[in-house]
């Protein structure tokens, strides 16, 4: 491990835990590889507008990692996920998901798969479509998450077909979707509602967990 390495892995060692998340030496060591692989592939790429290492530990991996105690899966779709988050992040930290990541953009998609196989992510799959082109496998997905991907009305419209008997939408968003609540397509519920603190990060994070009514498909 490099110099920079280990301030990254101690950065993100106190994040880990202040979210009330223990997490294994080899995991942790997946997860700086991808701040790694990110802050690389940032320079020619443009994949995200967070440019620092330390920043990319705080407002990714670990607002990523802060729902990690709401992803039951075991097959979860990460729609909008752009260079893969916060799928990868989440694989990472539970390699018993099967994890697909949806994204339009090409240079993304190709980050994604780039990073699937230099960390050794055998159970995630990228794909690059738009949402609305999408075909969900047989089933459905058990749960489908989002960050900050669109509106949450336009979210639930555009993946509405995706989730499965009993599956469920993870919006991540941050305070505004209070007002967006109040727009819900007909046949949806919000079932809980959750503030989270993320480390050395400035605001809440929301995440709200969404369900189809009884009855609705």
């Amino acid at each position: 491990m490099t110099p920079n390495d280990t301030i990254l892995n101690d950065r993100l060692e106190r994040g880990l835990a202040e979210l009330g998340l223990d997490v294994a030496a080899d995991r942790r060591e997946r997860l700086v590889a991808l701040v790694g692989l990110l802050h690389k592939w940032n320079r020619a790429y443009n994949l995200t507008a967070v440019r620092d290492p330390e920043e990319m530990v705080a407002r990714h991996v670990l607002d990523s990692a802060a729902v990690l105690p709401f992803v039951t899966g075991p097959s979860l779709l990460d729609v909008g996920a752009g260079p893969g988050l916060p799928g990868l992040v989440l694989a990472i930290l539970a390699p018993e998901l099967d994890v697909t990541l949806l994204d339009s953009n090409g240079k993304k998609v190709r980050f994604q798969r780039q990073a699937v196989m230099e960390l050794g992510l055998a159970r995630v799959t990228p794909v690059q479509a738009r949402v609305e082109a999408f075909e969900a496998p047989a089933g459905g997905f058990d749960q489908v998450i989002s960050r900050a991907f669109a509106s949450l009305e336009d979210f639930l419209a555009l993946s509405r077909e995706l989730p499965g008997k009993g599956g469920q939408w993870l919006a991540m968003k941050g305070p505004a979707v209070e007002d967006e609540l109040a727009g819900l397509p007909e046949g949806i519920a919000a079932v809980a509602r959750h503030t989270l603190r993320v480390p050395f990060s400035v605001g809440d994070r929301r995440l709200v967990i969404l369900e189809r009514a009884p009855g609705e498909r």
